[in-house]
């Protein structure tokens, strides 16, 4: 009966993986957020899983450290993301500044050489 349960407990980790996998390929490129989802949420299930082994319900272990990782990695992938997004604004001024700056210089010289005339 144990032998059955491991294989069961495989199976059903097979099938986690691959709805993951599936999944995350359906839409376009993956966001921060999403990226730290995945992460947690295999870290966790191997980590739950592991400890889950420890006691004798491996699959019920990797579940929860699943769900638990899942939740944790979306918290920081958001966190990063959202600091992604801070510092693409924050370039993207700059970038403005720059522009205006080599304007301002442009029209500078300009002026300097009507003056000459």
């Amino acid at each position: 009966m144990g032998k059955n349960r491991t294989i069961l407990s495989k199976a059903s980790m097979l099938l986690l993986a691959g709805t993951l996998f599936a999944g995350g390929c359906a839409g376009g490129p993956l966001t921060t957020r999403e990226k730290g989802a995945g992460i947690g949420a295999v870290g966790g299930a191997v980590a739950g899983g592991l400890v889950g082994a420890a006691v004798g319900h491996p699959g019920a272990g990797a579940a929860i450290g699943g769900g638990l990782g899942l939740g944790a990695g979306a918290l920081v992938g958001d966190q990063i993301q959202g600091q992604e997004n801070t510092n693409y604004r924050q370039q993207q001024q700059i970038n403005r500044n720059q522009a205006e700056s080599e304007r301002n210089r442009q029209d500078i010289q300009r002026l300097r050489r009507q003056q000459e005339y």
